[in-house]
């Protein structure tokens, strides 16, 4: 029995698929793919232990396409042109039957290994399902992210995860030998921290060789001798101390800030996603009530890039500490929003002729560009002319924060633009 539990237990087939109802549920949409015989080249992208590999599987035997696999972690540009080779030789050009190249932790690969992957994606002799714990907007090459659709895998919740284990004690060839009683289970759902691996490694440990046993959360805990939910940065706790430590930040709380900052480091966190973390927040939250907030994070980000561990421990404190006592706005975060709903809403409105460009002589005798005020030209360097298309005149979209800073902001708008946008 020198299979782990984990792999003896793997589902083979979409019904036996716990969770992620949304993707693999009776109308889900990677159910209605596998149905129709079309699978998209695809980024499964969630925390660790909840599928992703088993999912890749499913999909390729379910369609009956060749399945190849590599590991972004051990794998080179070699080993791709090697495998996209033997996949090309394997499956036909453009046929529902393309093989399936699955790549565990894409977001590893460098630009080099993810452009070598663009031919075969865009010709059709591979479908790529890539698999990460990472955001893909910021791992994957944008020519090769916009080639694949995007799936979240959420975590399994409680239920899930009790279901793991009664599908162990039942489908396990050596396990449903024996005589297990589950009378509690948050001490193993805790030191899981929700990676249904970690979870059925633990449960099998703690039932070693013991024909009967009854499962209790003290039990787990004396068998445990660390706290395996202890911060791991790929896992749940990645993702929970993360969000801790934004919104200490965003709360002007430094002290929580700093500690799990210290959780972070101390789990060995990357050093540039914290740093980048706190570069977005500044723009975020703090904003135009604190400009020289973005500055400093910016700085932060480019100083530990080239700095590395242990010093830049040192740098992030600083950053933190400084954009948790600083005045706060999400005014910016706000006015992009509603302009964005704004367009999705009024679509591609006609630009004002008087602000067009106008490069050729046609475009001259059509008045693109005629009545422009060009605003240096005027006292205090501004006119009041319009901007907006006609059809959303006087829309105001930016809201200054209550702070001294945007607080001087609304009087220059009202000074300027009077009753027009009415601050």
């Amino acid at each position: 029995m020198n299979e782990p539990l984990a792999e003896r237990i793997r589902p083979q087939f979409l019904e036996d698929y716990i969770s992620q109802q949304h993707l693999v549920g009776e109308n889900g949409i990677l159910t209605n793919h596998i149905k129709q015989g079309i699978i998209p080249s695809l980024i499964l992208w969630g925390p660790p232990g909840i599928g992703k590999t088993t999912l890749a599987n499913i999909i390729a035997k379910t369609s009956q396409r060749p399945f190849y696999t590599l590991s972004a972690i051990s794998s080179g540009v070699k080993d791709v042109r090697e495998v996209i080779e033997k996949a090309k030789k394997s499956g036909g050009l453009f046929t529902a039957k393309n093989p399936i190249l699955f790549i565990d932790e894409i977001h590893r690969f460098s630009k080099s290994q993810q452009d070598s992957l663009l031919g075969a994606v865009e010709r059709g002799w591979v479908t790529l399902i890539g698999a990460t714990t990472e955001n893909p907007s910021f791992e994957v090459i944008p020519a090769l992210l916009s080639r694949c659709q995007v799936y979240v895998l959420n975590s399994f919740d409680k239920n899930d995860m009790v279901n793991l284990l009664k599908r162990a004690i039942e489908k396990d060839e050596f396990i449903s030998k024996k005589e297990i009683k589950l009378k509690e289970t948050d001490a193993l759902l805790q030191v899981s921290g929700g990676d249904a691996r970690k979870l059925l490694n633990i449960f099998e440990l703690i039932i070693g060789t013991d024909d009967k046993i009854e499962i209790t959360n003290e039990l787990v805990l004396s068998k445990i001798q660390k706290n395996t939910a202890r911060y791991d940065k790929t896992g749940e706790q990645h993702y929970d101390i993360v969000s801790a430590f934004i919104k200490s930040i965003r709360g002007s709380d430094p002290n929580a800030a700093v500690y799990y900052l210290a959780r972070m480091i101390e789990g060995g966190e990357d050093v540039k996603f914290i740093a980048r973390r706190m570069l977005i927040l500044a723009s975020e939250d703090i904003g135009n009530a604190n400009p020289t907030a973005f500055i400093l994070a910016n700085n932060t980000f480019q100083a530990v890039s080239v700095i590395g561990n242990p010093e830049s421990r040192i740098i992030l404190s600083q950053c933190a500490i400084y954009l948790a006592n600083s005045a706060k706005s999400n005014a910016s975060y706000l006015a992009i929003n509603e302009a964005q709903s704004l367009v999705k809403n009024t679509g591609d409105l006609s630009v004002p002729l008087h602000l067009r460009n106008a490069p050729t002589k046609l475009m001259k005798e059509l008045d693109y560009g005629k009545n422009y005020q060009y605003s240096h030209d005027h006292q205090d360097n501004f006119v009041g002319q319009e901007f907006l298309p006609e059809k959303i005149s006087g829309k105001k979209l930016y809201e200054p924060g209550n702070n001294p800073r945007e607080n001087q902001f609304r009087e220059v708008l009202k000074k300027r633009w009077k009753s027009k946008y009415k601050y």
